[in-house]
């Protein structure tokens, strides 16, 4: 893009343009580029002088955390992915001493995958479930680990040689969104995603919302049944504790034998097709999981009355949570009748997809960093 463009698109004067891109220049963050000439246009007098994202001035890894895997990619600054990795995660939950050694290894392999060393990278960024304060890198509750409120930022930047930075993973999909998927020309829009747990990513006005402490948005502990099942928050009657994997296979672990070394996503697939054949108590359990689902998504659209939900996780391989019935009891429960309705769109998102979200996240927070610089040395001078 032209400075001049940039001018008239921001409403700023050409000469203020020259000069704040001019540091940006200097700070390496951007850099110029000649365009080639339009087909048919004279390539006469002075080439036009485009900016652009350097792309190389800043690379990063993200990861995300699962109870199954850790998986990572590295991102430039222009966003483009140099490689990737995935490790088996440690049986949940785990210590402190497990994290400190499998994060290092995640990270060292993803950086030679990309042809780098881990000292290479400018930042690091974590996506995991629970409840977490961005800004602080402190986990306050997390499902994968047997320490609680603790700061997971301070503790890996006392191993690692870059900065880290940690976000709730339903967030980085948010920030995916973003950046990279269905939330690019949309200012306002809500991302549910569902897989052992249930998150909910806010954009408002281009921006992640996180709440006052930064954890708001834990939308799978809203309460839809008083005095309801055990979740494994330790309160009872969440949401989650009738959407979740794990909540489903309660249930069916009433009723359900399973062959021994069935693992948790086979015994889903299995209730699933159970339930598809006609498997009546199978069926029961994804019915209620359904209603209590729609009954969440109709309570956000009440809230927030956004432009676009959007639905991402490893539960979207199973239909109960976005067939159609779902969707009209969505409409019957929301104010909008009548009105414009928010789109509700279906992102089948891997594992590598929730990870480049936190490398967003780490590449917004580096990007921060190198401003905030650049105005303390004006300060200084």
């Amino acid at each position: 893009m032209a400075r001049i463009d940039i001018a008239n698109a921001t409403g700023m004067s050409p000469a203020t343009v020259t000069s704040i891109t001019a540091e940006l220049i200097a700070t390496g963050l951007i850099e110029e580029v000649q365009r080639d000439a339009d087909t048919g246009q004279s390539k006469r007098g002075r080439p036009r002088v485009d900016l652009k994202l350097r792309g190389e001035s800043h690379v990063v890894a993200g990861m995300k955390l699962t109870g199954r895997s850790i998986s990572a990619v590295v991102l430039n600054l222009e966003g483009k992915q140099l490689g990737k990795a995935q490790l088996p995660m440690p049986r949940p939950p785990i210590d402190r001493d497990a994290l400190c050694r499998i994060i290092p290894e995640v990270i060292e392999k993803v950086s030679a995958s990309a042809g780098m060393k881990p000292e290479d990278l400018s930042a690091v960024g974590i996506g995991l479930p629970g409840t977490i304060q961005a800004t602080e890198g402190f986990v306050d509750w997390c499902p994968l680990f047997k320490d609680q409120e603790f700061n997971l930022k301070h503790l890996m930047e006392e191993i690692l040689p870059m900065p880290v930075f940690v976000e709730n993973d339903a967030n980085s999909v948010a920030i995916a969104e973003l950046w990279f998927g269905f939330g690019r020309d949309v200012p306002d829009f809500l991302v549910v995603t569902i897989e052992q747990g249930v998150g909910l990513g806010i954009v408002l006005n281009g921006q992640v919302f996180r709440g006052t402490q930064g954890f708001g948005a834990e939308f799978g502990h809203t309460k839809v049944q008083s005095e309801g099942a055990l979740c494994r928050c330790g309160q009872r009657g969440c949401l989650e504790a009738y959407v979740a994997d794990y909540a489903l296979l309660r249930e069916a672990n009433l009723f359900k034998h399973w062959e021994d070394g069935t693992t948790e996503e086979e015994k889903l697939i299995q209730l699933f097709a159970a339930s598809k054949a006609g498997d009546q108590m199978a069926r029961s359990i994804f019915d209620r999981a359904s209603r209590m689902f729609s009954m969440g998504l109709a309570n956000l659209v009440n809230l927030f009355d956004p432009a676009m939900v959007i639905l991402s996780g490893e539960q979207m391989q199973f239909d109960y949570l976005y067939a159609q019935h779902v969707f009209e009891m969505v409409r019957s429960s929301t104010i909008q009748k009548g009105h414009h309705e928010p789109e509700i769109r279906i992102h089948k998102w891997g594992d590598m997809m929730w990870a480049k979200g936190a490398a967003a996240y780490a590449l917004e927070e580096v990007v921060r960093l190198a401003i905030d610089q650049m105005g303390n040395s004006e300060t200084a001078t």
